[in-house]
């Protein structure tokens, strides 16, 4: 019995140890486990700090470029005139260099205003953790319009814009705009309608076109589009809506320092004198070359087509068609200059095709006198081969920016297109003036900026088509904003951040 008493007590000790050892075993493993997660914790949350001050580290780099640029907008070597890349210390509140931010700077392409700068940011108590940020900054060019204008505007039936709209003045549209038209006035007396001279306002943007499921426009004035009446939406004309008043566009900016693009084209574009007969004529290939020509003689119209009030009262009046036959004498191929920059110190008509290029041809005469003034005139295509900003060109034009009478029924237009001192547009050609007094369609891909009134088109008092290009498509180029032709005119000195983001 006590044998059997023993061996019972022996084994429960035994068991009692083995739990113990298990429980012990479970025990450090747990708290393994939790020294371990422990330790895991602290080193994720010690990375997650320091990722986050190397993020920190990298936006500072990108703000202190911009510092940068705003007292030096033209430096893109950091000061050193050297290439980089450029480290940077950077101090704590208390003066302790924690970090650097290291900047990679990448300058504007020719004609572009975009500076890319990549910051990177490391930290110095972990070196292996590093944080990269790129920014996009650029100057806007004051192509952030389709269409502006120093003076009235109206868009008849049958213009179709693409692109932001505005006046100093203000502008009756009676098309379809697919983006917001907006005026500096909140109203004015619209010289298209005039009743005995009595003055009646109608707001700084406004239509005449009958609202759905009428058709047509109104010949006199729109009560609905007169103050105090609170204007209507009218989202079947303004599709992006309206505004009046908005600050006016800045003239004397947009007005390209014409001067400065001779002196620019002298020393290192193309510069050709006056011609000593009518002018110059462009053609523009893709090759990267042109074909210059002098223009010798001018076509003529048919008796009576100038005999109208409308045409004499037009400053400049002619065909601004070079005659078909002797009517220019080629003068030689020249290939694009590095510059981009061609100036003729007379008129100048233009026309071809470029692929891959960016061109500001400038027309004028100096000193300035405004009996002296230069045009230019488009008469047939002038276009990209490539839509995606690697085709620009800018006329810039002392007086006028004209399109002929002599000019194709179907005419395309890619370019930004700057009157200086005149309107860009069409003369009013009668129908005593043959069949060319009426065209069918004008597409024009980028923007216009005149700063007389602008138009391709005339109607009558009925507001019926009597002259000039029927159908107009205008469609905004939004590449011209940051990346505009050479010289072309900006509207500030300060850069904006036009896309941010984190690359590995």
């Amino acid at each position: 019995m006590f044998l059997i008493r023993y061996i019972k007590k022996s084994h429960t000790r035994g068991s009692m140890l083995l739990s113990v050892m298990v429980f012990s075993a479970i025990a450090i493993t747990l708290v393994s486990g939790v020294v371990g997660w422990t330790q895991t914790t602290l080193t994720l949350s010690r990375r997650a700090y320091y990722r986050e001050q190397a993020f920190q580290i990298a936006e500072a780099g990108i703000d202190y470029y911009r510092w940068h640029l705003a007292h030096n907008k033209n430096d893109f070597q950091d000061g050193t005139g050297q290439p980089g890349p450029y480290t940077h210390d950077f101090e704590d509140k208390n003066g302790v260099v924690i970090g650097q931010f290291i900047l990679t700077i990448t300058p504007p392409p020719v004609g572009s205003t975009v500076v890319v700068v990549k910051s990177e940011g490391v930290v110095s108590a972990e070196p292996t953790i590093s944080r990269t940020i790129q920014a996009k900054l650029a100057i806007p060019s004051f192509a952030k319009w389709a269409v502006v204008a120093n003076d009235t505007m109206r868009f008849g039936e049958g213009t179709e814009t693409f692109g932001p709209i505005h006046s100093n003045v203000g502008i009756r549209f009676d098309g379809l705009a697919h983006n917001v038209v907006s005026s500096t006035v909140s109203s004015y007396d619209d010289p298209d309608h005039d009743e005995s001279g009595a003055e009646k306002l109608e707001y700084g943007v406004h239509t005449h076109l009958k609202p759905p499921p009428q058709s047509g426009s109104y010949v006199q004035y729109v009560s609905a589009e007169m103050p105090p009446a609170v204007p209507a939406t009218r989202s079947d004309v303004f599709l992006a809506g309206r505004q009046f008043p908005v600050a006016p566009a800045d003239f004397t900016g947009i007005t390209a320092n014409l001067s400065q693009i001779k002196s620019s084209a002298q020393s290192g574009g193309r510069y050709f004198a006056a011609s000593g007969y009518q002018g110059y004529r462009i053609l523009l290939k893709t090759n990267d070359t042109f074909d210059l020509y002098r223009v010798t003689n001018l076509s003529t119209v048919s008796n009576g087509c100038g005999q109208n009030q409308t045409a004499n009262s037009q400053d400049g009046w002619g065909t601004w068609s070079i005659r078909a036959n002797n009517g220019q004498t080629l003068l030689g191929n020249y290939a694009f200059p590095a510059n981009g920059l061609i100036f003729v110190e007379d008129n100048l008509w233009v026309e071809g095709t470029i692929n891959t290029a960016r061109l500001t041809i400038a027309a004028g005469r100096f000193p300035d006198n405004a009996n002296t003034r230069k045009s230019i005139t488009i008469n047939n295509d002038l276009k990209y081969t490539n839509y995606d900003g690697q085709d620009v060109i800018a006329l810039i034009a002392q007086k006028n920016i004209n399109v002929g009478f002599v000019s194709e029924d179907d005419l395309s237009i890619d370019a930004a297109l700057v009157a200086q001192n005149g309107n860009v547009g069409r003369y009013y050609y009668s129908s005593s003036c043959s069949t060319y007094y009426d065209r069918s369609i004008l597409r024009l891909y980028g923007m216009i900026a005149t700063n007389q009134r602008y138009g391709f088109a005339y109607a009558n008092s009925g507001g019926q088509h009597v002259s000039g290009y029927e159908d107009r498509i205008l469609t905004y180029d939004a590449n011209l904003l940051y990346a505009p032709p050479p010289s072309f005119p900006l509207a500030s000195d300060s850069y904006s951040t036009i896309s941010w983001e984190e690359i590995e």
